[in-house]
Formats: C-alpha cells, sequence, structure tokens
C-alpha cells in the first residue's frame, strides 16, 4: 500500500470515528399551545342576546303542508327605513330602548327582500305594486289588474289583458275572500283584490272620462258590487262611501244608483257604517259584508280623538275579517293593508307615517294572536318604499323625531342650521323658490303637523325604489328567503294553498 492510500484510510477510520461520537440532531420542538383566550363577551347584554336569538333561530322548522288560509298584510309605502324607524318610534312610545325593539312582524322567523319595479317604471306606484303582489305579473303604473299590454287611461286596452287575482282564485276553489283597509275600498291596493282596470283613479263613475263610459269600462265600485258571485269579495272593510252613494245621499255617484242597496240584495248580506256595528255582526248568521266607515279615507290614528268617532281601528277591522271568513270550512284569503303609512310619508310628516305603522304592527299581532300558523300563512310586507331617511348622529335612546347630532350636541349643516334624525328626498318639506330650508331648532319636530326638510320639493313625496322587506310563517313561509321578485310573492301564496299553475 502506498503512502497516500495508508493517508485516505486513516483520514476515512478518522472521520468515521468523529461521526459516531457526535450527537443526534435535536427533533424541531413543537409550537407551543396558546394558552385559552378570556372572552369577556358572554356577560355582555349584546352577545347573551345573540345567543338567545340563536338558539331561537335553531328551533325553526319550515311547515311544509298547505295552507287552510293565506293573510296578506301590506302596509303601503312601508320601506326598510319606515320598519327601522317605526320599532324606534314604537319603542321609545312605550318607554323601552326604541334601537333593539322590534315590531310584531320583524319577529316572524322568514324574511326576503322584494325588488318593487313595474314594468315599465324602476319605481313603482301602489297599483302595479299589487298587481305584482296578487296576481304574479307585473304592470304598468296606474294599472290594476291587467297585464303590461294594457296602457294607463285606456279602456280600449283592457280587452284581452285581464289577469286572476289570489283572491279570484281563492274564491273559485270554494275558499271565501276578504279585503281591509284603511284607506278606500276602492283605493288602488285593496282593489288590488278584485278590480281590473287601465286607470286606478277610476274609482266611482264620476272619476271617469265620458269616453271610458261610452267605451263600456266598468268603475272600481261597481267592480266591487257586481262581481260574480263565484268571485265577489266576502268582506270588505274601509272608507269610500262618496263613490258607492248618489249625490242625494252624500256621494259622488253621478248615475244615481246606491251601490250600498244593491249590495245588500244578496241574501245575508250586511252593510255597517260605524265600529259599534262592526262589532255586533254576527258572523254565524251574517253573509257578505260591505263596512264602509268614511266618505272618504279613514282619518289618520293621530287625529282619531277628534276625527274617529264611529270609526273602527284597523286590528278591529281585521280581527273581525278573519271572524266572518274563518266560518268557511275550506279557508280563505284575506288582504289587511295599512294604507296611511303611505300617505303620511306623501306629506313628509313622519309622525303620521310612524304612528300608521305602529297601528298597522298592532293590527298584525291581534290577528297572529288569532289565528293557528299551521294551517295560516301570514306574509307582512310593502308595496313600495318611500323616500324616507334615518340620518345620523343622534345619541342611543334620543327622539327619532329630534335632531341628529353627536354627542348631545346638534351637528350644523352647510347653512349653519342643524338636521332633523328623519327627513325626506322629495315633497312639501323641500326648500321652494328662494326660501332656505327652515331651522327645525325654532320647530316643534314632534308636532303632529310638523313636515320632515325634503331636498327637492314636490307637492307629494314620490315613492323610492329600493327593496322592500317580506316578513312571513306559517305553511310555505319557508319559501320567503333571498332577494326576490314582487310578483314572487303570487307563487309562493298560490302554491301554499296548493292550487295548480295556470
Amino acid at each position: 500500500m502506498t503512502r497516500a492510500s495508508l493517508f485516505l484510510a486513516a483520514a476515512l477510520i478518522a472521520f468515521s470515528a468523529q461521526a459516531q461520537a457526535a450527537p443526534k440532531a435535536a427533533k424541531p420542538a413543537k409550537p407551543a399551545v396558546a394558552a385559552p383566550v378570556t372572552n369577556a363577551a358572554p356577560g355582555d347584554a349584546y352577545y347573551q342576546a345573540g345567543q338567545a336569538a340563536l338558539a331561537k333561530a335553531l328551533t325553526v322548522n319550515p311547515r311544509t303542508g298547505k295552507a287552510k288560509n293565506i293573510i296578506l298584510f301590506l302596509g303601503d309605502g312601508m320601506g326598510i327605513s319606515t320598519v327601522t324607524a317605526g320599532r324606534i318610534y314604537e319603542g321609545q312610545q312605550r318607554g323601552v330602548d326604541g334601537e333593539s325593539n322590534s315590531l310584531s312582524f320583524e319577529k316572524l322567523p322568514w324574511t326576503a327582500l322584494s325588488k318593487t319595479y313595474s314594468h315599465d317604471t324602476q319605481v313603482t306606484d301602489s297599483a302595479a305594486g299589487i298587481t305584482a303582489i296578487t296576481t304574479g305579473v307585473k304592470t304598468r303604473n296606474k294599472i290594476i289588474g291587467l297585464t303590461g299590454a294594457a296602457k294607463p287611461e285606456s279602456c280600449a286596452s283592457e280587452a284581452g289583458t285581464r289577469v286572476e287575482t289570489i283572491a279570484e282564485l281563492a274564491k273559485a276553489h270554494g275558499l271565501s275572500a276578504g279585503a281591509v283597509t284603511t284607506t278606500r275600498i276602492t283605493h288602488a291596493t285593496p282593489a288590488g283584490t278584485y278590480a281590473h282596470t287601465a286607470y286606478r283613479d277610476w274609482e266611482g263613475d264620476s272619476d271617469m272620462p265620458a269616453e271610458a263610459l261610452s267605451g263600456g269600462c266598468v268603475d272600481i265600485a261597481r267592480q266591487l258590487v257586481e262581481a260574480p258571485a263565484g268571485v265577489r269579495l266576502d268582506v270588505a272593510f274601509g272608507g269610500g262611501r262618496s263613490r258607492f252613494l248618489p249625490e242625494a245621499k252624500d256621494g259622488k255617484r253621478a248615475d244615481g244608483r246606491d251601490l250600498t242597496a244593491e249590495w245588500l240584495k244578496t241574501p245575508g248580506a250586511a252593510y255597517v257604517t260605524t265600529d259599534a256595528q262592526l262589532a255586533a255582526l254576527d258572523p254565524a248568521k251574517t253573509g257578505p259584508v260591505l263596512g264602509l266607515f268614511a266618505n272618504e279615507h279613514l282619518p289618520y290614528e293621530v287625529e282619531r280623538p277628534i276625527l274617529g268617532e264611529g270609526v273602527p281601528t284597523l286590528a278591529a277591522m281585521a280581527t273581525k275579517a278573519v271572524d266572518l271568513l274563518s266560518k268557511n270550512p275550506k279557508g280563505y284569503f284575506l288582504l289587511v293593508e295599512g294604507g296611511k303609512i303611505d300617505m303620511g310619508s306623501h306629506l313628509n310628516n313622519a309622525k303620521r307615517t310612524l304612528t300608521e305603522t305602529v297601528e298597522f304592527s298592532k293590527a298584525v299581532q291581534a290577528v297572529l294572536e288569532k289565528v293557528n300558523l299551521d294551517e295560516t300563512l301570514v306574509i307582512v310586507t310593502a308595496d313600495h318604499s318611500h323616500g324616507l331617511v334615518i340620518s345620523g348622529y343622534a345619541n342611543r335612546n334620543a327622539p327619532i323625531l329630534g335632531l341628529a347630532g353627536n354627542e348631545g350636541e346638534p351637528i350644523l349643516a352647510g347653512d349653519g342650521k342643524p338636521y332633523t334624525v328623519l327627513s325626506f328626498a322629495t315633497g312639501p318639506g323641500g326648500p321652494e323658490g328662494s326660501n332656505l330650508r327652515g331651522d327645525p331648532t325654532k320647530e316643534d319636530t314632534d308636532d303632529v303637523d310638523y313636515h320632515q326638510n325634503a331636498t327637492a320639493n314636490l307637492p307629494s313625496s314620490a315613492h323610492s325604489g329600493e327593496d322592500v322587506g317580506v316578513f312571513a310563517d306559517g305553511p310555505g313561509a319557508y319559501l320567503v328567503h333571498g332577494v326576490v321578485e314582487e310578483s314572487f310573492i303570487y307563487q309562493v301564496m298560490r302554491h301554499a294553498y296548493g292550487f295548480d299553475a295556470r
């Protein structure tokens, strides 16, 4: 072996010995386990409320059977901001926390958003809105119970465009049907259960042009009374007596007819005009009932002490309607409209809007306490929204009809004046001509006739086009979820009844 080979062999032996003697590499250490986070939330009232809400939500099971009855509550013009302001107002009136309060229908487990555009406009009116809900067909503004092929104020266009309402469909299947409202019973929303007309304002014959009359079109009041027995409403409560009576009886009918007398020709029929007469009705002994409690619309709730003598509340009308309709063993359909929510907003008068919303909520609660949700589908929604806005940053529990502020101090706008929490996009509260807006610190914002500020002045506040809420419980209510077309509500009701599509 050469000297080089001996040297290499010795080096290898030495390297091997070192490798054996060297300690083994340590394994990577496991990451330290984090100590449990101390969470103060379980003691927090909001956290606990959330836990309670989750526990309740986990108990909700869909009722998948068929509905014997359907009650459709419609808050006219009751957009999301109106619901929010209404819940705060209702809570504050009761002396509880308004912001965390809930109106009766907000407690219903199934909810959705409804897209309210009409066939021809981004922002619907009540006529097209109710037509979508009660027929499943979107139509043009001003039109009731006809497809979008009809033209507003065109009598001739009514031919071939009629669509069946959910009330008429229920009647055709042997059920009963009714409509209750705080407006004229011939107004757009209640008329959406029984009328088919090219113009929503053709409520009585004196409201119609000669061309429409000669063309054979029929006013809405006549349509209610003259409908064939197989589809005629069994209950109709609201205002609008003037459209049924001749001028000689303080009405507005130009044809001299007394439609209330014609209503009474049906065996067992009743006609009532006061809350006492309504309360005295015996469902077991009463046939179809027409209740007209005012010549025009019913008074606002804030006017009840002065103008409301003899006028029933919406809750009283709705619960009596349920009693009357329930005698049909096959079931019923009922529309209940809080129509003056919308009218308060048209005035930029938030106090009227919110008090009507609260009364609407009371009517929903009164009916919920009467019906069995295992057999009755209850849906609460609106036909459209209004331009009501809730602006920051008033303190928690600050009056919803008061001033916006920050840490108790009013926020000043660019003109140096504060602004109210509630305002409108358009309407009579807007600046007119060169007049600047008023200073709300010098006005009583809680006054029943106070008009909230608006951005643009109009004689009447315009509707708005954002989605509105849908709240439901009962058989088929589980279908109310997501963002849906307004016309989808009809499909839910039809399916809940178990009626085949036509």
